[in-house]
């Protein structure tokens, strides 16, 4: 795409991508990381990857079987 543009146009590009950039609202990364602490926090005691899944709802889990390998 580049090729079938000018210089003038492809510096207009460029400009118009820093102005967007510019004018995008920023918050700072602690202010993040405190959000994303705060909604791990509130998703743990339903996480089954920290809490597990109990036996008689796991379906991997039972007397179907096993895997020999000979």
């Amino acid at each position: 795409m580049a090729r079938d543009m000018s210089d003038k146009e492809i510096l207009k590009m460029e400009l118009d991508q820093l102005k967007k950039e510019v004018s995008t609202t920023r918050t700072p990364l602690l202010a993040n990381c405190a959000e994303t602490v705060t909604f791990v926090e509130q998703l743990l005691p339903n996480d089954p990857l920290i809490k597990g899944v109990p036996d008689d709802k796991n379906p991997y889990k039972g007397d179907k079987g096993g895997c020999i390998i000979t």
